[in-house]
């Protein structure tokens, strides 16, 4: 799964990277985003501009709204069957600006954190979809969630599964190309020789840790209990 990641770069480099528009008043750098927060999306019908979506999809025939909190990922490989997501699939794609994701390796009892990131430190994008969920008031809420796909050989090692990385000359693809077996296409392992990981702290533990030194190596022994 994916359930933190990294996006920590000035408004102008998300600016520069997808040509969009970054208001530096909405927009804060994170070291630890966590689902449930509001963090910076590019979507299919505002591809010009970054918006701010709930990480955690709520589908639009949902009930209750707490379903997201379990549907912060999509695998790709039932995207387009899983009642969840199918209609987002088809219909509703994002991509998620990040320079970094985490992910927790199990050692015995213990699980270890590693960043995983581009070694040139570039951002890349995620793959992502979302809808729009309406609450009793009808008040619209936007929510996403990241699609994940099987673990290439650098994270085979620490989880069975990574977010799909998009290669940037297919972002556009991704956006704006409707046809599923062309979209399942996009949706691979990302080359493991551009990756680098290592382990990090575990205060990334706790979305309430948000600064730089949480992204530095660690070089001590084993990570407490997750």
């Amino acid at each position: 799964m994916c359930g933190r990641f990294q996006l920590s770069v000035k408004g102008k480099h998300i600016s520069e990277r997808f040509n969009v528009e970054v208001f530096d008043e909405k927009y804060s750098p994170s070291y630890n985003c966590a689902p449930s927060q509001n963090l910076p999306v590019i979507t299919n019908t505002e591809p010009e501009q970054l918006n701010y979506f709930k990480w955690g999809l709520i589908p639009f025939w949902s009930k209750d709204p707490k379903i997201g909190n379990k549907l912060i990922n999509a695998r790709a490989e039932s995207i387009s069957e899983k009642a969840s997501f199918k209609n987002a699939f088809a219909k509703r794609r994002c991509l998620i600006p990040a320079n970094g994701f985490y992910e927790w390796k199990r050692e015995g009892k213990n699980k270890t954190p590693y960043r995983i990131f581009v070694k040139t430190e570039d951002i890349f994008a995620m793959a992502g979809i979302w809808e729009i969920w309406k609450d009793a008031e009808n008040k619209p809420i936007k929510t996403f969630s990241i699609i994940t796909t099987s673990p290439n050989s650098l994270m085979k090692d620490i989880h069975n599964r990574m977010p799909v990385i998009l290669n940037k000359n297919d972002e556009k693809a991704w956006l704006f190309e409707d046809e599923p077996a062309f979209l399942k296409k996009l949706m691979q392992p990302y080359n493991p020789e551009e990756m680098q990981a290592y382990k990090i702290s575990s205060e990334i533990n706790s979305p309430a840790n948000n600064k730089p030194d949480l992204i530095k190596e660690f070089k001590g022994g084993q990570s407490e209990l997750f």
